[in-house]
């Protein structure tokens, strides 16, 4: 403000990328009635939580913001690519800002409606056509197959909160808010030792070492990064449909098995 710029929009999130968390969207969007701001949510990864009915109030102010992505691809496993952009604008804004009008593409003398044609509404252009994707999956799942897959993630995501806070050598991050499982793998050799000046230094050695091991195993691929003033944690993401307590089982005993020596 202090060199004259004027802010114009605010971008909340539905579901960070690392820790799963979820912006207070009705608080935010008071402000951005207040201030006439536009308000972009970014739901690429939270949005599909609309669907349940259980958890959807993770999204409670959604409906007054001005624009939203989502990445149906993501928590709904819909065939890669499937994004979307929504908008509360019906003034044909995309064209408006976008369209080429390019002649040798989208001519204006066919013997139908022109309006009816997409390719000049989006960015991509020649890209293929999302929507259908994610058309023929809901039409096959329906509404309560799709809200099934969301709950069960969460389920899932749950117990596996519940077990490692039962193991020794498991610290969470935090609470999950989401279906982001963060957490760190304490070995042997630094429990009980939180105290000592380079307990952190060393356990965010410990996650790369375990991965490399992992891999080379072929049993498992867990990512894992810092965050913040954090060092190395792993990040579990329960998303696949086809997961159950067995895998999150199978997950932190190889876990203890492959970081026993260490």
């Amino acid at each position: 403000m202090q060199r004259g710029a004027v802010p114009f929009l605010v971008s909340a999130t539905s579901g960070t990328t690392v820790l799963g968390a979820f912006d207070p969207l009705e608080a935010i969007a008071d402000v951005c009635q207040r201030h006439g701001l536009w308000l972009h949510v970014d739901a690429a990864w939270g949005g599909s939580v609309l669907l349940s009915q259980t958890h959807r109030h993770l999204l409670d102010g959604i409906q007054r913001a001005d624009s939203v992505a989502w990445n149906p691809h993501k928590l709904l496993a819909a065939g890669l690519q499937c994004s979307a952009l929504l908008l509360q604008d019906t003034s044909n804004l995309l064209k408006r800002c976008h369209g080429s009008q390019a002649s040798y593409l989208f001519q204006q003398d066919k013997f139908y409606d022109v309006a009816l044609d997409t390719g000049d509404k989006v960015v991509q252009c020649g890209r293929r056509v999302d929507c259908l994707k994610l058309w023929l999956m809901w039409k096959a799942q329906g509404d309560q197959g799709l809200e099934r897959r969301i709950d069960q993630a969460f389920a899932l995501a749950r117990y596996l909160v519940e077990e490692i806070k039962k193991r020794e050598g498991l610290e969470l991050v935090m609470e999950p808010e989401f279906v982001n499982v963060c957490f760190w793998f304490v070995p042997p050799s630094l429990r009980g030792k939180q105290d000592s000046p380079d307990y952190h230094e060393r356990l965010s050695k410990v996650a790369p070492v375990l991965k490399e091991r992992m891999v080379k195993e072929g049993s498992m691929m867990i990512g894992y990064q810092p965050h913040g003033t954090r060092g190395n944690f792993f990040r579990v993401v329960v998303a696949n449909p086809a997961l159950t307590c067995a895998d999150m089982d199978f997950l932190l005993n190889e876990l203890e098995r492959l970081g026993q020596d260490l």
